[in-house]
């Protein structure tokens, strides 16, 4: 079988779907992103990409502050709600029933009802095009405590994450395998006496 090749784009997918919060507890705003990643790990530094057309553009403009917040098979319709309504329009948390928590360290809101919600400060912004690139040192994570497991880690296999690509929402599967599994070396489940 061969490939088709097609004209250069996007296409880059799965992709996080997530549900980016901004402003402050009185005047905040909610907007879908899926343009967003990992760059660094220590510091740790993430980005999301927006149009300058986005209600959200100037409030993070302004504030150098947002929080990601991983999205669900729970929060799918508020995701996409929240991706094709304009927060000029709409109090995205009213209307979709969601509740804004207090971070710790940045002063846009969180959104209780995700699993995990990444505050993040903006330390560099770059036009890339149509977006912009707004490049942020993740301040703290904050992970529901029904997410994480009786060692402490977090077991992210609850929490039924969503993801993008081409188009639709995807609820990610069951986990396949670990990193660095691949050139594990084999446990001998008995060792013979001698």
């Amino acid at each position: 079988m061969s490939k088709k090749i097609w004209k250069s784009g996007t296409f880059l997918y799965p992709i996080p779907a997530v549900m980016v919060s901004c402003g402050d507890m009185k005047k905040s705003n909610i907007m879908t992103v899926a343009w967003t990643g990992i760059i660094n790990t220590n510091p740790a530094k993430v980005y999301i990409s927006i149009r300058p057309e986005r209600y959200s553009f100037n409030i993070i403009m302004e504030k150098k502050e947002f929080v990601i917040n991983l999205t669900n098979k729970k929060l799918a319709y508020a995701t996409d709600w929240c991706g094709v309504r304009s927060g000029a329009k709409y109090d995205k948390f009213k209307e979709m029933k969601l509740t804004k928590e207090k971070c710790e360290y940045v002063s846009a809101p969180r959104i209780k009802e995700a699993p995990v919600s990444i505050e993040c400060r903006v330390c560099d912004v770059k036009k890339m095009g149509t977006h912009y690139m707004f490049i942020a040192d993740v301040l703290s994570i904050d992970a529901d405590e029904k997410y994480i497991d009786e060692t402490g880690l977090f077991d992210i296999s609850k929490c039924n994450l969503i993801a993008y690509a081409n188009g639709g929402y995807y609820e990610l599967g069951r986990k396949i395998g670990k990193f660095g599994y691949s050139v594990q070396k084999k446990k001998n489940k008995s060792r013979k006496k001698t």
